[in-house]
This record gives C-alpha cells, sequence and structure tokens, in this order.
C-alpha cells in the first residue's frame, strides 16, 4: 500500500517511518517536508497514495490547504486523507471533517502508542479499499 506523509519536522517522518517499519502492513512510504511539494507530486504522473498522513502546521501550504486542495479534485476522491498533529482543537477538527478528512490522528507522545494507531488506521484503510468514497467518510478521532 502506498502511504504520503507531509511534515515539517524532520524527527516526527523519522518516528513516524520508523513505527511503519515495525508493523505487519507492506507499506510503500514516501515523505514531504511541506505541502507545496507534496502537491506537486499528487498533480504529477506518479501513482496516486491509498492514504495522506497530513500535518496541520507547515510553512508554505499548511494541512488545511492541502486538504482543501485535495478535496476539490475528482482524481484524488479515492485517497484517505488523515490529519496528523500534535495538536488538538475541538474548533479544528469540526471544521476538518466539514472539509472532508477520513480521520484525525493526534501525534502520540510514544513510539509504541504511534504503532498501535498507526496499524489500527493503516487496516482501517485497507479494509476500506475498494468502497466508494461515501461509505469511507466514517470520521474518527484517534489519541
Amino acid at each position: 500500500m502506498r502511504v504520503y506523509l507531509a511534515d515539517d519536522d524532520q524527527d516526527d517522518r523519522q518516528f513516524f517511518s520508523d513505527a511503519l517499519q515495525e508493523l505487519p502492513i507492506n507499506i510503500e512510504l514516501t515523505t514531504f517536508q511541506n505541502g507545496v511539494d507534496l502537491m506537486a507530486d499528487l498533480f504529477s504522473e506518479a501513482a496516486l497514495p491509498k492514504a495522506i498522513f497530513l500535518d496541520l502546521k507547515m510553512p508554505m501550504m499548511d494541512g488545511f490547504e492541502c486538504l482543501a486542495d485535495i478535496k476539490a479534485e475528482e482524481k484524488f476522491r479515492g485517497i484517505d486523507v488523515i490529519i496528523y498533529s500534535t495538536s488538538f482543537n475541538d474548533w479544528e477538527v469540526e471544521k476538518l471533517q466539514e472539509m472532508g478528512a477520513n480521520s484525525y490522528l493526534q501525534k502520540p507522545s510514544s513510539f509504541n502508542q504511534l504503532k498501535t494507531v498507526l496499524y489500527q488506521c493503516l487496516d482501517t484503510i485497507k479494509t476500506n479499499l475498494g468502497k466508494a468514497e461515501e461509505e469511507r467518510l466514517q470520521f474518527t478521532v484517534l489519541k
């Protein structure tokens, strides 16, 4: 399964990558340090991912802007977007749900917690492969 992570923090990208490598799921991870590079890749001829983990607070193009652009494009309808952020504000979570995000994952503080929530997210995505967008849009919050 192809998965993208857009996060401006190098340590968070490495933490995420290390956790994925320990999961019993075959994942091809591509990381981006900002939303501009993520969107450039999505609009290129590269194969699309099944899921994008999207940090909110990034320079140049933040997670809100990326989410809006992703949801505006028909060709991206099959991609699950999981917001992956340190912060947790109820109004932000509600706005992101309204914008079409599939899940909100608050960055865990421990490596084991990260592995657990990533496994839950990715297992749900695998289960939903091939389902229509309306069937996949059951918003979840993982902390």
